[in-house]
């Protein structure tokens, strides 16, 4: 008998609250990296967010490790997540969080320092331009985005994917990579410029500065 698909959000859910889950699509099955989302930031996390300058906006925060970093060292940071336990978590760690979708209003808007997305999500909504369209209205003239990417030569790929626990499985949701050399091709003529491209310990992440005028 086929099972149900379920909302994105209730799969999720599950994963948070410990249930083992599969990524479906693209290149195969692989886990859904829940356990490097859950714990404390690693000295590979603090090699990023040593890039945030200022007032941050961490998109996609998860259960808020990257922003419980920022605010435990002094920076102020608001997490926001479409997923109401992944905001519940943060909360819990002590984050500033906000069920919010990143295309909606926020708070700030064209007044954010930095907005960091960590942890593969330039992917959000499956259109990198788009979101980096929507991330250049929120920052400050002269803010940055701080962004993780996938390793040179892969390319810029959308793909159409599944959650999968033992019990269930998400309703598709597409999902966008980008590769280190191919992020100014993205952004250009977005008013963004590519001020850093680094890699650090095989993670690949780029910092965007937003023209002035």
């Amino acid at each position: 008998m086929s099972v149900l698909a379920e909302p994105f959000s209730d799969v999720y859910t599950a994963a948070l609250r410990g249930e083992h889950c599969q990524v479906v699509g693209g290149s195969g099955v692989v886990p859904l990296p829940v356990g490097t989302w859950t714990r404390t930031a690693d000295h590979v996390d603090r090699a990023l967010l040593a890039h945030c300058d200022g007032p941050t906006l961490d998109v996609g925060c998860g259960p808020g490790r990257m922003a419980e970093h920022l605010t435990r060292s002094g920076r102020a940071a608001l997490g926001i997540d479409v997923v109401p336990e992944a905001v519940f978590q943060a909360r819990a760690r002590g984050v500033a969080a906000l069920l919010r979708n990143v295309f909606e209003a926020l708070p700030g808007e064209g007044r954010w320092s930095t907005v960091l997305l960590a942890d593969g999500n330039v992917g959000i909504g499956g259109d990198p331009r788009r979101l980096f369209a929507r991330v250049a209205d929120l920052l400050a003239p002269g803010g940055r985005v701080v962004v993780d990417l996938a390793p040179p030569g892969t390319g810029i790929s959308t793909r159409l994917l599944r959650l999968r626990t033992a019990s269930a499985r998400s309703q598709p949701f597409t999902w966008s990579t980008v590769a280190a050399d191919r992020i100014g091709v993205v952004c250009g003529g977005l008013g963004l410029s590519v001020n850093l491209l680094d890699e650090y310990q095989d993670r690949w992440f780029a910092v965007l500065v937003k023209d002035k005028p």
